[in-house]
């Protein structure tokens, strides 16, 4: 296992060619010490797992890693199937010019537009954005801000020693950039 900078694996993510609404998510505060833990995968890409804490209100700082190269029969069940009380979730590149911007704009309006038109679900609504979006990742997410999902203890479990890993990784980086005390 190979730890890198959590945008690193958030690039993985993005320049994957599963299908986009194949993704799942888990997530919710660290066991120990501040930030936060973020699982997902997808059946055919794999299970990544990030840890981050924001350094101010500008700044993500983290890192992470590959834990599974499939989500098989027993990971399967720590993932969420439908969105639920954490919701969903999608991963977004940057738009890159006014180009870009301008036809991202009108296919999202065309969107909204018709789902305003129309009986139309909050799901739907979600998917149908993600896909004027052109978003490389998005599907149900189960997370909890204040606490730790079940499933995200019983992930921590199965991946042990990357948890440990991990936890470590982000502590020393934490603690590089900490300033502890005035100068």
């Amino acid at each position: 296992m190979r730890v890198r900078d959590w945008q690193d694996i958030l690039e993985d993510v993005v320049e994957s060619t599963a299908d986009p609404s194949g993704w799942r998510a888990t997530g919710g505060d660290r066991a120990n010490g501040i930030g936060e833990d973020l699982y997902f995968g997808h059946p055919s890409v794999g299970v990544f797992h990030v840890k981050t804490y924001a350094k101010n209100p500008y700044e993500v700082r983290g890192v992470g890693a590959e834990v599974a190269r499939k989500i098989d029969d027993e990971l399967d069940p720590l993932f969420p199937e439908e969105p639920g009380e954490g919701g969903m979730f999608g991963v977004q590149q940057g738009i890159e010019d006014e180009d870009e911007a301008e036809e991202t704009a009108s296919r999202l309006e065309e969107v909204v537009q018709a789902h305003a038109d129309a009986p139309t679900t909050p799901d739907a609504l979600f998917e149908d954005v993600m896909d004027a979006l052109e978003s490389p990742a998005y599907g149900p997410m189960e997370y909890d801000q204040y606490g730790r999902p079940e499933s995200v203890e019983d992930l921590a479990d199965t991946f042990e020693e990357a948890e440990q890993l991990l936890d470590a990784e982000l502590d020393d980086l934490i603690d590089e950039s900490v300033d502890r005390g005035f100068h």
